[in-house]
């Protein structure tokens, strides 16, 4: 089993776990695995998320070495952010589990609005 019987609160993947699963984080990770997208297409792509919210989820992923920021000296500049190496790996592990959550999630939902 991967995980021991205690899941310790000190633990360092508490940190990894929060930044990655954070609602925005997941969005982002999903909509770079197919490849490199300027902020524009990337801020179109994850839907509803605010300018604040995508720069702050992009600065911790760029922070944690999932995500890379390339800035061209153009007029006006030009930014692409892109999965690094390591992005590309958590992308692989996250994609099965966004596909699960799209497949499931109107019997889930529905099952929420059906209570009480």
């Amino acid at each position: 089993m991967l995980l021991a019987h205690r899941l310790p609160a000190a633990c360092p993947s508490r940190v990894v776990l929060d930044h990655v699963t954070s609602r925005w984080g997941v969005l982002v990770l999903v909509a770079l695995s197919d490849g490199s997208l300027r902020w524009g297409e990337l801020r179109r792509t994850v839907e509803g998320v605010s300018e604040k919210m995508l720069a702050q989820t992009l600065r911790t992923l760029e922070a944690d070495g999932l995500v890379d920021r390339t800035v061209a000296a153009t007029v006006p500049p030009r930014v692409d952010y892109a999965l690094t190496e390591l992005g590309h790996d958590l992308a692989a592990h996250l994609l099965p589990l966004m596909s699960w959550i799209v497949d499931h999630a109107d019997a889930i939902v529905g099952r929420d609005t059906a209570r009480p």
